[in-house]
């Protein structure tokens, strides 16, 4: 059996006690073998991020994944101060900066807004694949692999849990066949977002799914 991928999710919400669905999304992955999930706001509530530390804990992971809310089109504002610090020249970029070359990339989000918002015609004027466009290039800048994300839409509208459950179950199957290595990867560049059509994308269900 392959060696499983080591994947970091590094997870932003600065007020996860009032989130339904980011929080069920992160219940869905805790735990499991090979993934470690970092919560910023818990870790920094000062912002006094220990770069070291985190550089640290990107060479040891093999899929970097930013789990968010879609926050003006963008990422909390600890999460941009994450960009800032830890990924600088000599280390994540430049000559001499090739720490993370090769590693995989993905943004997981939460948006309120419906998918048919986010289109030129829509409320919102771009796709989130456009407006994810700085973490795109970051990643390209890196010498990353940017995945299609994870976006939930709509959050506002999903009522109970079934409706949040069922989006914690695309969340937990992506995340086991990104570490398992049972994505398809010839097809999920023709995917707007990973948890479009998983039944394409996944090539089995994950033997270790612990």
């Amino acid at each position: 059996m392959d060696t499983p991928n080591r994947i970091l999710i590094l997870f932003a919400h600065p007020a996860l006690e009032k989130s339904r669905v980011n929080r069920r999304l992160l219940q869905a992955v805790t735990g499991l073998d090979s993934v470690t999930i970092h919560d910023l706001y818990e870790t920094y509530p000062d912002f006094q991020i220990q770069v070291k530390d985190e550089q640290n804990l990107l060479l040891t992971h093999d899929i970097i994944v930013f789990q968010h809310p879609f926050y003006w089109y963008s990422s909390p504002a600890l999460l941009k101060e994450w960009q800032d610090l830890v990924l600088e020249h000599g280390f994540a970029y430049g000559h001499e900066g090739v720490a993370l070359r090769g590693k995989k990339m993905l943004s997981a989000i939460t948006a309120g807004g419906s998918e048919q918002s986010y289109c030129q015609k829509g409320y919102n004027r771009f796709s989130v694949r456009q407006l994810l466009a700085p973490f795109e290039q970051t990643a390209h800048l890196c010498g990353m692999d940017y995945l299609p994300p994870f976006i939930v839409h709509g959050t506002h509208r999903l009522e109970g849990t079934q409706d949040i459950d069922k989006h914690a179950e695309d969340y937990h199957r992506v995340i086991l066949a990104l570490r398992d290595n049972t994505i398809r990867w010839d097809r999920i560049s023709q995917c707007r977002r990973l948890n479009e059509d998983l039944l394409q994308i996944i090539q089995q269900e994950s033997a270790h799914a612990t």
